[in-house]
């Protein structure tokens, strides 16, 4: 599917010329990886393993992961099933569907080997209930704006359809008031990159009727996820803009529950519109002593 569309961004094309791509079985296809490595000092840190957001892909962590690299860590960055170069999962279309798909992945590529998982929005929720069904895989996992709480509510938040529009300047304006409903806060922020990736990467989800998120369905699997979990949520997520104080009480289901963290001037979307804050608060949750 991505031959159908035009050149990567200098952006992206610059972090994948010092990745390998990996495949994987996923239902009748494969799931496609991109791995790092790390900078310097291999073996001192576990990997670390991304799960991007719904309507997304590995570069929803475009921003992060040179980050990750530096600081002597592995980086293994999913398209998911179902999401831009992946497979359809073999069975189901939301996140209860990818747990094993991803974990079978992980096997191929990890052995038996822990890592540090780190899952975004829709992403979080498949983090989480893989980490609750294989406990042996998850060492430590951090939660990025993640819905499957119970708190967030159908409807909210209006999303503009697109797919009919033919005219390129319609679709854009569309895609762009779309970024500002729900993933982006600053107006700034929603830049010709941020454009670009949310466009590409819309085009590529075939994962839909997805309806979990409205759900408690990661509070319930905190409880069986016995690993230290964290949470990373923008201070004005759009999804929880009016129940921020709940949050931190759903996300204690988890018996290890290590703290909410917060960043500032940053919306759903948190990792790519405050990067160097991110960043710099993910690592030192990695880096915690456990």
């Amino acid at each position: 599917m991505s031959s159908l569309l035009p050149p990567q961004p200098p952006d992206v094309q610059q972090l994948l010329a010092r990745a390998t791509r990996l495949e994987t079985p996923c239902g009748e296809g494969r799931m496609v990886w991109h791995r790092w490595p790390p900078a310097a000092a291999p073996g001192r840190h576990r990997p670390v393993v991304l799960l991007h957001g719904g309507s997304g892909s590995w570069t929803h962590w475009l921003r992060n992961i040179e980050a990750l690299v530096a600081s002597g860590r592995e980086v293994l960055a999913a398209d998911l099933p179902g999401f831009c170069d992946s497979a359809l999962p073999p069975r189901g279309r939301d996140a209860d569907a990818l747990p094993e798909p991803v974990e079978a992945g992980l096997r191929s590529l990890l052995g038996d080997g822990a890592c540090d998982m780190v899952g975004f929005s829709f992403g979080g929720m498949v983090a989480g209930l893989l980490a609750a069904q294989f406990p042996a895989r998850a060492a430590r996992l951090v939660l990025v704006a993640a819905p499957g709480l119970g708190l967030a509510v159908r409807n909210s938040i209006t999303l503009t359809a697109w797919r009919h529009l033919s005219d390129p300047a319609e679709r854009e304006a569309v895609h762009r008031g779309n970024l500002a409903a729900l993933m982006l806060h600053r107006p700034e922020a929603i830049s010709a990159l941020a454009l670009r990736l949310h466009t590409d990467n819309t085009l590529r989800d075939r994962m839909k009727g997805r309806r979990l998120a409205y759900t408690d369905i990661l509070a319930r699997a905190l409880e069986n996820v016995s690993c230290p979990v964290f949470a990373i949520y923008g201070r004005e997520d759009a999804l929880y803009r009016q129940r921020q104080e709940a949050l931190a009480p759903a996300l204690q289901a988890a018996p290890d529950f290590r703290g909410m963290h917060w960043v500032e001037g940053a919306g759903h979307w948190v990792q790519f519109e405050q990067p160097e804050a991110f960043d710099a608060l993910l690592l030192a949750l990695l880096d915690e002593q456990n």
